[in-house]
């Protein structure tokens, strides 16, 4: 089998001038890379997410990123106008929680419990 070293995750939308200020918004800082119409955010050394226009497939993406300062990003949202669904705790301790953008795409966060 062949080796996996990067992840890229992408996020259709109807909008991409738009889509841009909410997703700069949400990961709190501007693109880290623009190639050929994809606009690109580094989330990890080895994951990326990336936004293009692509109308008949937005509002279908759905992604979960773990962070680690859970409550200060959901403050900072709600305080940039995005709105999330409840906050919820799986068994496992995990809290949760649904952030949809303006096509509909889920990007939930997620905070593994502190041991």
């Amino acid at each position: 089998m062949a080796s996996m070293t990067r992840l890229y995750c992408g996020v259709p939308v109807t909008d991409r001038v738009a889509a841009l200020e909410w997703f700069e918004v949400f990961f709190g800082r501007q693109a880290d890379e623009v190639v050929d119409g994809e606009v690109l955010w580094r989330i990890t050394d080895s994951a990326w997410g990336f936004v293009e226009e692509s109308a008949e497939r937005a509002g279908r993406a759905v992604l979960t990123l773990e962070v680690d300062d859970f409550d200060e990003m959901l403050a900072r949202l709600v305080a940039h106008g995005i709105e999330h669904e409840p906050v919820a705790s799986s068994g496992n301790g995990v809290r949760h929680v649904a952030v949809f953008d303006p096509d509909g795409n889920s990007l939930s966060l997620a905070e593994a419990p502190t041991r």
